[in-house]
């Protein structure tokens, strides 16, 4: 199995155009984030999210990150302190509560709220303090979803599964303790994915690593950054192209070898070009077999 294509909107210039030609395209789901288009994601892909319905994607949006002038509202409204306003981060439960109604006041739908990065949460504090935050963001989440609002969450981050700031198992154990019981709603992971930092793809390959624990604990796993935002097509060349199949071209390459990877359900590609979108679609249509991904993996480590 391959991991089917959706459209990330970190970096897009233009997520109107972006998220159209993605609705057209058939995404399944679209994932952004407050921060994003310098504070301008939501307010876009709600425009195009009512154009397309009454059969919108789904979406996943976060909390945590926000910009200059959202954190300025929040402040003035007492839900930052100053410290947390500047940082331009904050995981404290009335925050993320604020961030779930502003998003649904501005998507529509919300399908799925991602706690952003949480392992910016601990700089400078130790582990287990960042632990009670992300449980405490769980808790105010776990009531969302007994509201109604949204029908679960997620953990999106870059480094934190990466650098050993919580593992897969302790997500869900922290979700079971802000649900007070086994049936919480901590239901996707999200990880960067792709050939520039290939670990997860070689661990996965193994059998073992995060992608592999949240798949076996049913959980949805998102594969982000699958080009690096665009470091990846520097390091192909024409010879790791036609490695991974003759033919393609750099990008579309690059985001196949990332699907690939065992246990990844969705990868993110981020691009308003049409063109791009279908060859890449076209290039999941046959995923690369394990031992065809070793061998890719394989001549990165020794090129």
């Amino acid at each position: 199995m391959t991991a089917s294509l959706a459209l990330g909107t970190y970096r897009v210039r233009d997520v109107v155009e972006a998220a159209r030609m993605a609705v057209q395209a058939g995404t399944p789901w679209i994932d952004t984030a407050p921060n994003y288009a310098d504070g301008q994601a939501l307010h876009d892909l709600g425009r195009v999210l009512r154009e397309a319905a009454p059969s919108p994607p789904l979406v996943a949006t976060k909390t945590g990150f926000f910009t200059r002038s959202q954190g300025r509202a929040a402040l003035s409204r007492g839900l930052l302190t100053e410290h947390d306003a500047s940082a331009g981060h904050c995981l404290d439960p009335s925050f993320v509560g604020y961030q779930v109604e502003e998003a649904l006041a501005l998507l529509g739908q919300v399908d799925l709220m991602f706690v952003h990065n949480p392992e910016r949460a601990g700089r400078g504090v130790d582990r287990s303090a960042m632990h009670w935050r992300l449980r405490e963001a769980f808790t105010v989440l776990e009531e969302q979803v007994h509201e109604g609002q949204i029908p679960g969450y997620g953990v999106a981050t870059w480094s934190g599964l990466r650098e050993g700031a919580f593992s897969v198992p302790e997500l869900l154990a922290l979700a079971r303790e802000a649900a007070g019981s086994p049936d919480h709603h901590l239901i996707a992971v999200q990880m960067p994915v792709g050939l520039i930092d290939d670990a997860p793809i070689k661990q996965a390959l193994y059998g073992g690593g995060p992608l592999v624990q949240a798949k076996g604990d049913g959980l949805i796993t998102f594969g982000s950054a699958p080009l690096h935002g665009g470091e990846l097509l520097d390091a192909m060349t024409p010879e790791l192209v036609d490695l991974i199949r003759p033919g393609l071209s750099a990008g579309a390459a690059g985001v196949l070898a990332a699907a690939s990877c065992p246990a990844l359900d969705f990868v993110l590609t981020s691009t308003t070009n049409r063109d791009h979108w279908d060859d890449a679609v076209k290039a999941l249509a046959s995923p690369l077999d394990p031992e065809h991904l070793r061998r890719v993996t394989d001549e990165l480590a020794t090129g």
